[in-house]
C-alpha cells in the first residue's frame, strides 16, 4: 500500500492497530536473520528513531525496503516520514501488551545464539 498524503502534505505509512497485531505474522518476520538483526539493533536503543541507511545489512537496498515493509506491516516496527527519510522505531510498548515477554524472549535467545551458545533447549 503506498504511503498517503494528508491535507497537511505529511505522508503517512500504514500500521496494524495494537488489537490488529498477530503473533504468526511477528514471528514469521523475526524468523529472517535481517529482520531479526533489524530488531536488535532497534532494541538496543529502544527510544531512538534510525533511518534505514543507519543500518548496515549484507542486502541490497531494495531487499533491505522489504525487510523494513515486513516489520511494518506485521507491526514490530513503527515507520515515520522525516523530510524523504523513513525513520524507525521498535513497537516495544504494542509488543509488551499484546504479548508480554515475548520480545524479551526472542532478543535474549538471538544474543545467546550470537554470542556462540546455540539453540535454547
Amino acid at each position: 500500500m503506498p504511503p498517503a498524503a494528508t491535507a497537511a502534505g505529511v505522508r503517512e505509512l500504514p500500521h496494524p492497530t495494537r488489537a490488529e497485531i498477530r503473533l504468526e505474522e511477528v514471528l514469521h518476520a523475526l524468523s529472517d536473520p535481517v529482520r531479526l538483526r533489524i530488531v536488535r539493533d532497534l532494541a538496543a536503543d529502544s527510544e531512538a528513531l534510525f533511518s534505514c541507511s543507519h543500518f548496515d545489512l549484507p542486502v541490497s537496498k531494495s531487499t533491505t525496503t522489504y525487510h523494513f515493509r515486513v516489520l511494518r506491516e506485521c507491526g514490530v516496527i513503527r515507520q515515520t516520514y522525516r523530510g524523504t527519510a523513513k525513520m524507525n522505531g521498535l513497537r516495544r510498548d504494542d509488543l509488551d501488551a499484546v504479548f508480554p515477554g515475548l520480545l524479551d524472549a526472542l532478543l535474549a535467545a538471538a544474543a545467546r545464539q550470537a554470542a556462540g551458545a546455540g539453540p535454547l533447549r
